[in-house]
């Protein structure tokens, strides 16, 4: 069964990315996560996300588009990336979750993979 494992960080780990101090730390740590589920055989895809300050919305209203700067919502946590794997169950997908570098920060979100109504 599939898994989106949705990672969340805090705007103190996104600078972490940028921070000469910190930056070796975390994209080590990140890599490697990467790397095992990889040799695991279990990564259907995945990818980080830029900061959330380079995201732009887009809503529908009254048949107009309406763009917005930023993320929508103005949270402590903000979406930073995503891994889809395949595994055989929930209880896999979890452990997986709790070996990523933000599951001791804001966390992971896990969520199985809704499959198009004629896969089901």
């Amino acid at each position: 069964m599939q898994y989106m494992l949705v990672m969340l960080e805090t705007e103190a780990d996104f600078a972490k990315r940028q921070d000469p101090n910190a930056a070796g730390a975390y994209w080590g740590a990140w890599m490697s996560y990467a790397q095992a589920i990889h040799d695991a055989g279990i990564q259907v895809a995945g990818a980080g996300l830029q900061p959330p300050s380079t995201a732009t919305t887009v809503r529908l209203r009254d048949g107009q588009r309406l763009v917005q700067d930023g993320p929508f919502a103005d949270t402590k946590e903000q979406l930073a990336g995503f891994f889809i794997i395949d595994v055989p169950d929930l209880d896999t997908a979890l452990g997986w979750a709790a070996q990523a570098p933000c599951a001791s920060g804001p966390g992971v979100e896990v969520r199985p993979v809704l499959l198009p109504p004629s896969a089901a």
